[in-house]
C-alpha cells in the first residue's frame, strides 16, 4: 500500500476530527459530532494498520480488540459522575504512551549510531547515502526513518522526543493525581510539600538544564533525570491545586495530552497524529482559558498550581441552617409563579436528573415559568450538567447559561439548589480571603426564596463553607437528591 492512500485517509480522518470538535460546541450537534469522530478514528487506524511500514497485524488485532474490551466495560459500568476522573486516568494513559514513544526514538538513534559505526559509514549532510546490502532490510520501518535523516534532522527529532516525553511525564502523574482526587481516594484539598513553589521552579530549571545536556549529546542518564523530573512536576503541580480548580485541572490535562500526542507524532512521522494532537492541544487550552475567565481565574495561577491564591483568614459564617420539610417545599412550588433550578455535583452523585426533569415538567404543565441555570464549570467537567440533562430529555431552551440567567434572580419566586456549593457561594463576592473569591456565581440568594437540596451539613468537596445556607430566605431540604425530590413529586400532582 503506498504513501498516496494512507495521506489521503489521514486528510479524510483529519477533516472527521474537526467536524467532530465543532459539533460538540451545540447540544443538538453533540451525538452526531460523536459519530464523526468514531467513524474518522476507524479510518486513522485501518489506514495505519495497511499503510507504509505496516506490520505484525495479528499482534496489531490482538492489542486492538483488548483495548475495545477494556473500552466497553468501561463505557458500561462507569457511572457519568465518574466520568471526570475517567477522563483524567485516560489523559494518564496518553502521557505514558508519549514517554515510551519518546525512548522507543532515543534508542533507534542510538543504534543508527551503532550501525554507522559497525559499517564504517559516513553520516553526511544528506544522511547514510547507502548501506550495504542486508542492512538496511534489518532495520525497523521506524529504523528506516531515521537513518535516512541527515544531522540537522536527527537534532530536530531530539528535541521532538525530549519535549513529548517531559509532557508526557507531567500529564501522566498529574493526571494520576487528578483522577485521585476527583475519584476520593486523594484528599482534594491543595497541598504542596515544603518549598512549595520553589521546588516546582528548581524542577523546571533541572529540567531544562537536562535538556541541553542531553541535546549536547549527554546521553541516556540526562533523558531519565529529565523524566523523572516532568514526572515530579506533573504530581506536585496538581496536588498543589484545590478541588475547586479541578474542573479546570481536567481540561488543563486535556490539553497536555494533546501536546504530547502532537510530540509522539513527530516522534514517528504520522501526520495525523501530529494534527489530532494539535486540536485537542488547542481545544483544551482554549477551554482552560475560558474556563478560568468564567472563575475570575488567573490562567498562569492555575496551571502553576495555585501561585498567588489569597493567604488571609476566611470570614467566619453566623447563623444556622434552617431545615423544611416536603410539604414546605411543594407549598412554595404550588403559589411560585416563577422558578430557577440550579443543579450541582450532588444531583449527579445521587442520579436525580430523570426527577428533576419530572419535576419541570409537572411545574410547566401547572403554568409556571421554569429554567435552569448552569454554571461554566457546574460538576466536575465542562458541560457535565448539560449531558445530564439532555439525557433526562430537559428541553435545550430552558437550560441557560450563567450570564443569560443571573439578572433574572430577583424577579424569580423559588430557586432550588441541588447538590451545588461553590457555584452560588456568595463569599466570592463578599470574602476577599476565600479561596474563590472573584469567581462569578450564580446569584441565587436574590431570589425570593432559596431551597438547598443537600444531604447534610458538610462544606462538600472543596471545604468551602457557604453563607448562603445561612440566610434569612434560604432553607435547607436534607437527604439525598433523589430520594427527596421522589417525595416531593408525590406532593405535587
Amino acid at each position: 500500500m503506498d504513501f498516496g492512500f494512507t495521506i489521503a485517509a489521514y486528510a479524510v480522518a483529519a477533516v472527521l476530527f474537526i467536524l467532530s470538535l465543532g459539533g460538540l460546541s451545540g447540544q443538538e450537534s453533540a451525538k452526531r459530532a460523536v459519530w464523526y469522530g468514531i467513524v474518522g478514528m476507524a479510518i486513522a487506524v485501518l489506514a495505519t494498520l495497511i499503510g507504509p511500514g505496516s506490520g505484525l497485524w495479528l499482534l496489531s488485532l490482538l492489542l486492538i480488540a483488548g483495548g475495545a474490551a477494556v473500552g466497553h466495560q468501561l463505557a458500561t459500568r462507569v457511572q457519568m459522575t465518574q466520568m471526570p476522573e475517567l477522563v483524567a486516568i485516560m489523559h494518564s494513559l496518553v502521557g505514558l504512551a508519549a514517554v515510551f514513544v519518546g525512548f522507543n526514538a532515543h534508542m533507534m538513534i542510538l543504534n543508527m549510531g551503532q550501525v554507522v559505526a559497525q559499517h564504517g559509514l559516513l553520516l553526511g549532510p544528506e544522511g547514510v547515502a547507502a548501506l550495504p546490502v542486508g542492512v538496511y532490510e534489518e532495520l525497523s520501518s521506524f529504523g528506516k526513518l531515521i537513518i535516512k535523516k541527515t544531522p540537522v534532522e536527527i537534532g530536530i527529532l531530539k528535541i521532538e522526543l525530549v519535549l513529548g516525553i517531559w509532557i508526557g511525564a507531567v500529564t501522566f502523574t498529574g493526571s494520576v493525581v487528578a483522577y485521585g482526587k476527583l475519584a476520593g481516594r486523594i484528599d482534594s484539598a491543595a497541598k504542596k510539600l515544603p518549598g512549595g513553589h520553589m521546588l516546582n521552579i528548581a524542577a523546571a530549571a533541572l529540567s531544562l538544564l537536562f535538556t541541553i545536556t542531553y541535546l549536547s549529546g549527554g546521553g541516556s542518564f540526562s533523558l531519565v533525570l529529565l523524566t523523572l523530573l516532568g514526572l515530579f512536576i506533573g504530581y506536585h503541580l496538581i496536588m498543589g491545586i484545590g478541588g475547586a480548580d479541578m474542573p479546570v485541572v481536567v481540561s488543563m490535562l486535556n490539553s497536555y495530552s494533546g501536546w504530547a500526542a502532537a510530540a509522539i507524532g513527530f516522534s514517528l512521522g504520522n501526520d495525523l497524529l501530529i494534527v489530532v494532537g494539535a486540536l485537542v492541544g488547542s481545544s483544551g487550552a482554549i477551554l482552560s482559558y475560558i474556563m478560568c475567565k468564567a472563575m475570575n481565574r488567573s490562567f498562569i495561577s492555575v496551571i502553576l498550581g495555585g501561585f498567588g491564591g489569597p493567604a488571609g483568614e476566611q470570614m467566619a459564617v453566623e447563623g444556622e441552617q434552617v431545615a423544611i420539610d416536603v410539604d414546605g417545599v411543594a407549598q412554595a412550588l404550588d403559589e411560585a409563579d416563577s422558578v430557577i433550578i440550579i443543579p450541582g455535583y450532588g444531583m449527579a452523585v445521587a442520579q436525580a436528573q430523570q426527577n428533576v426533569a419530572e419535576l419541570t415538567r409537572r411545574l410547566r404543565a401547572k403554568g409556571k415559568t421554569v429554567r435552569f441555570a448552569i454554571h461554566p464549570v457546574a460538576g466536575r467537567l465542562p458541560g457535565h450538567m448539560n449531558v445530564l440533562l439532555a439525557e433526562a430529555k430537559v428541553p435545550y431552551d430552558i437550560v441557560m447559561e450563567m450570564d443569560e440567567i443571573n439578572d433574572d434572580f430577583p424577579d424569580t419566586d423559588v430557586a432550588i439548589v441541588i447538590g451545588s456549593n461553590d457555584i452560588v457561594n456568595p463569599a466570592a463576592q463578599d470574602d476577599p480571603n476565600s479561596p474563590i473569591a472573584g469567581m462569578p456565581v450564580l446569584e441565587v440568594w436574590k431570589a425570593k426564596q432559596v431551597f438547598v437540596s443537600k444531604r447534610g451539613q458538610g462544606t462538600g468537596y472543596s471545604g468551602i463553607e457557604n453563607p448562603l445556607f445561612f440566610k434569612d430566605n434560604t432553607r435547607m431540604f436534607y437527604g439525598d437528591a433523589k430520594a427527596s425530590l421522589d417525595s416531593l413529586l408525590g406532593k405535587i400532582g
